[in-house]
């Protein structure tokens, strides 16, 4: 009879400890896919910035405006045809 107590303890111990551990993977997968979602909406804004940073990156760049600058700021011009020499090798 005790035989039979010791392994209906060992069962109940078995299967409690079971049920604790689909609980706590249950809870660990919930937790990494918060995680999940907040990596996620991150990557979405940098995203975003990146799009937004393209744009400026192009503005910046234009061309009308690096000729207007040098025009502007460091006295630039273009060559006159006169100032132009060509060298024939």
């Amino acid at each position: 009879m005790t035989g039979q107590f010791v392994v209906l303890g060992l069962l109940v111990v078995l299967v409690v400890s079971s049920a604790v551990g689909v609980v706590y993977a249950r809870h660990e997968g919930r937790k990494q896919f918060v995680v999940l979602q907040q990596l996620s909406r991150e990557r979405d804004e940098l995203d975003i910035e990146w799009g937004r940073l393209q744009l400026e990156q192009g503005a910046w760049s234009a061309h009308g405006r690096i000729e207007r600058i040098a025009r502007e700021k460091l006295n630039m011009r273009l060559p006159m045809t006169k100032d132009t020499v060509i060298l024939i090798p």
